[in-house]
């Protein structure tokens, strides 16, 4: 292990990342590097922000290998059968699951309305009323916030189950991951000592109890490397397959891309090499779970959010591969 890398690549976090809350790196299975900022240690929990998203493409896929979602290709309006649709809107009857997981489905806001969005009651009738308009089924449109709780409506009217219960049960439990209980904020200020708490753990929900699929939910970094962890073992922990592999090579397949970006996008996770299958679920803040299976490396960054926050991607190849990837796992 190169020391000087190390002792570099700690400078840097102090310098560029300082909002960072804890690393860890792991290669062959192994925690090579585990350390904590911000007085934080490894019981802290952190808000992960859209890492919640490459979560529930997980819970997604869970579903479908049990049998309780059909087909990717379904249509959303086929979980929401109760839903009315106006007379001249028809964009939405088309719109597929796929096309949730892959940000290819168009909405009717051109600027999202956060505000009417956090002090909605039903967040999933809420984004309903905002899906399909004129714009294009297939062309990326990547949806932070308002959108991605059509995924976990969905999950709730295929497995009977809340997301946080059919989570915790297929998914959490088995990997150790401890989060708490579902969050409800009563108002603009529990939200926000959310954000910046280091001792709460749970998923937020909206009032009728749905967690919310785009953000809301709190993981340690070492909850976070046992997500990557699973994805270079084939879906397979401890012996037990929590979701199959073929979902996971599926999912973490290039299947739309934010031009503007030049990013490439799977199902709710972000493609960031091919050639090494290296991919990414990255989080407002510097949240990120990185997998890279040709290194066999996992590397997570938890952190707290600060506006306009120094690319993460850029310390894990320029500073935190180099320092491990030749270490023996």
């Amino acid at each position: 292990m190169n020391q000087e890398k190390i002792t570099a690549l700690e400078n840097r976090i102090k310098k560029d990342y300082s909002n960072t809350a804890g690393i860890v790196v792991q290669k062959g299975g192994n925690t090579l590097y585990e350390n904590y900022f911000n007085e934080c240690n490894a019981h802290s929990r952190i808000h992960v922000y859209s890492v919640t998203k490459s979560i529930v493409s997980i819970l997604i896929g869970i579903a479908a290998d049990q049998g309780k979602i059909k087909s990717i290709d379904q249509k959303v309006l086929d979980f929401f059968p109760e839903y009315t649709v106006k007379s001249r809107e028809k964009t939405i009857q088309h719109i597929t699951l796929k096309n949730l997981l892959t940000m290819t489905a168009p909405y009717k806001y051109r600027i999202p309305p956060y505000i009417k969005y956090f002090t909605s009651d039903d967040s999933v009738k809420f984004t309903l009323d905002l899906l399909g308009g004129r714009g294009q089924i297939g062309e990326f449109r990547y949806t932070p916030l308002i959108g991605p709780d059509l995924l976990s409506g969905i999950l709730v009217r295929a497995t009977g189950q809340s997301v946080f219960d059919f989570a915790s049960e297929n998914l959490l439990s088995p990997l150790g991951i401890t989060v708490e209980r579902s969050l409800k904020f009563h108002n603009k200020e529990e939200q926000m000592e959310f954000n910046k708490s280091k001792t709460i753990s749970g998923w937020a929900a909206d009032t009728a109890g749905v967690n919310t699929g785009g953000w809301g939910l709190t993981l340690s970094p070492m909850d976070m490397a046992k997500i990557g962890r699973l994805y270079l073992d084939d879906g397979v922990w401890n012996g037990k397959q929590i979701v199959s592999a073929e979902w996971l090579k599926e999912s973490t397949t290039v299947h739309s891309q934010w031009k503007k970006e030049n990013l490439n996008y799977g199902y709710l996770w972000w493609i960031t090499d091919e050639k090494e299958h290296a991919c990414a679920a990255m989080g407002d803040g510097g949240n990120v779970i990185y997998f890279n299976k040709k290194k066999n490396m996992v590397i997570s960054i938890a952190s707290f959010f600060v506006p306009k926050a120094k690319d993460r991607l850029e310390l894990i190849k320029e500073y935190i591969e180099p320092a491990f990837e030749n270490c023996e796992s």
